[in-house]
């Protein structure tokens, strides 16, 4: 992972955003509400930039946050995103209403495990961006996978865990120590699994990019 010395250098670099984008940031570290770090979505956008899907399901929607800047990088972009948490979800629709994007943005109130057969009404995806419960990322690839075009891409946030994966001597409880080992086998999951071709980029918590194979190069 990047220094904090880096991580406030790269900061300082990236252009002023939009007031309103600001205003939710800024709620959100208020709140303690988890979005994606600034250095970790700026490189998630530029992804999206290269890929320019035309679909995107999005595995915790949060506040809204990520969808929203996820919509004004690629314009042509619809995207599914679902939210189990009620407050969360309300204030993701209120915050995707004021940026007049509800006609490209659908939320889907609650568990992502439990929504499948809502999501897929909406596939295939051209691009599957994980950033919910850590503990189920590999249920969430398995579930919705399946809804990615072939040469689609998986994005998986959190993946590094605040250094923890790698080294986990700070960690203090066993709960966190039962998550480091979950997000350890996903990595692991992620770098073996012969229909996809994954890179991790220590930017943010760490980002994996995972490419699904054509059947016929698998």
């Amino acid at each position: 992972m990047i220094t904090k010395v880096m991580q406030e250098y790269i900061e300082a670099l990236i252009p002023d955003r939009d007031p309103r984008i600001v205003e939710i940031e800024e709620f959100a570290k208020e709140h303690g509400v988890p979005i994606m770090e600034l250095v970790g979505i700026e490189a998630l956008l530029q992804q999206l930039r290269i890929i320019q899907p035309q679909r995107i399901l999005e595995v915790g929607t949060a506040i809204g946050y990520s969808a929203i800047r996820m919509a004004e990088a690629v314009p042509n972009a619809s995207i599914v995103t679902i939210e189990k948490d009620t407050e969360r979800f309300e204030q993701a629709v209120a915050n995707i209403k004021k940026f007049e994007l509800s006609e490209r943005i659908t939320v889907l109130l609650g568990d992502a495990n439990e929504l499948t057969a809502e999501a897929e009404k909406h596939a295939p995806y051209d691009v599957v961006f994980i950033d919910a419960a850590k503990g189920q990322y590999q249920r969430f690839f398995e579930n919705y996978g399946k809804m990615l075009k072939p040469k689609g891409v998986m994005i998986s946030d959190n993946i590094l865990f605040k250094g923890y994966v790698a080294d986990d001597s700070g960690v203090g409880t066993r709960r966190l120590a039962s998550l480091v080992r979950k997000i350890r086998s996903y990595n692991e999951f992620l770098m073996h699994h012969q229909e996809y071709t994954t890179a991790i980029l220590p930017v943010g918590d760490g980002i994996a990019i995972s490419v699904k194979k054509d059947k016929e190069h698998r």
